[in-house]
Parts: C-alpha cells; structure tokens; sequence
C-alpha cells in the first residue's frame, strides 16, 4: 500500500529522471503503477508535475512532448537543421506508395488492402504493407467479413509516437475536396474486395 509522502520538487524530479533515462514514452499509468508505486501519489498531482516539467522546458531545446504511448523528451523540431550532423546514417527515405498507403490507414482506419487500392487507383505492393508491419506502424486488428475476408489494419502506438503524436486527432485536417473524393471512392458498390 502507498504511504510515502514525497515533496512536489521531489515528485517533479522523480518523474524528470523516470522520463530521461526509460528509452521510451512513459504513461502516466506506468509513471504511477511502477515509478511512483510506493508513493503517495494522486493522479492529480501526477499531472501537475507533468505540466509544471512541460512549463520548465518551454524555453529550452528540449520539450517534454506527449506522444501515443506517454512522455518523453524530445529536440525542438527548430534544432533540427544542427542536431541531424549528429548521426552519419540518413533517415530512411519512403516511397510515395508507402506514404499514401500509411495515410489512407491512419485516416481511414480500419481499412482493407483493397478499399486502399480503390483510392490510390494501384496496387499496393505487399512489400509496402509489409514494410509497414514490420517498422510496427501498423496491425491487423480482424477481417472484414466479405469474401475473402480481407485484414483490417490499423496504426498502432509505434506510429503515433514515430510521428510525434499524442492521437490521431492530432493529425492534420485533410481538405474537404480529398475527404469527398475518399468517401465517394470508398462507398462506390462496384468495389469488390480481394483476399489479401
């Protein structure tokens, strides 16, 4: 049972370091259950510290960002153009297919491999999908129930994190004219689903 009491100041650097050294987004569900379990702590004044750490670095080059899976820290996107000397290895280059498939499943989700191709007007190579699943930004979360039965597939933590994102409601508005032309291509009857 939690019967510690900790100071604010202490709080905030628990959470501070707990943050720093995880080498991955923490939930303020893990934060409490795990970090802070022997601890008086309420979820109120877990979101306080998280707030108060969020105000500390907003004038330094580091935020404390929430992203799918919880907090971390990340560089100020300004940055960017000094950090990226850092690494000698380019970040990976993806393809058009790729980036309109990931799309269409982060907008549209869940969607199937064929209701993408309706919309991109191509197939989609299995090389794409797979890549997909493979850099875990992706699932399968069931099949559609039509012939063939095709995977319903989903973004996942991993991209909402990748991307910087606490949501998919963070994601930029699609414009109206995109957003018809999906909804008339996705509802057309003459689509039919392939196995995939």
């Amino acid at each position: 049972m939690a019967t510690k009491r900790v100071s604010d100041e202490q709080l905030i650097e628990i959470i501070e370091a707990a943050i720093f050294v995880a080498g991955k987004p923490l939930s303020k569900r893990h934060l409490k259950d795990i970090v802070l379990t022997d601890l008086n702590v309420s979820m109120v004044r877990l979101n306080q510290a998280i707030e108060q750490i969020q105000t500390h670095y907003m004038t330094r080059g580091i935020r404390l960002v929430e992203v799918g899976s919880g907090y971390r820290f990340q560089a100020c996107a300004s940055l960017a153009p000094w950090l990226n000397n850092l690494w000698q290895e380019r970040a990976p280059k993806y393809s058009r297919a790729l980036l309109e498939t990931l799309s269409l499943i982060a907008y549209r989700q869940p969607i199937t491999r064929g209701e993408i191709e309706q919309v991109r007007g191509v197939a989609v190579g299995s090389g794409i999908i797979k890549t997909l699943l493979e850099r875990e930004w992706i699932k399968v979360v069931g099949h559609k129930e039509v012939p063939g039965r095709p995977a319903l597939y989903v973004t996942t933590k991993q991209f909402l994190d990748y991307f910087s994102l606490a949501a998919l409601d963070n994601l930029p508005a699609l414009p109206e004219q995109q957003q018809s032309k999906i909804d008339q291509l996705l509802s057309d009857p003459s689509v039919r689903e392939l196995s995939t």
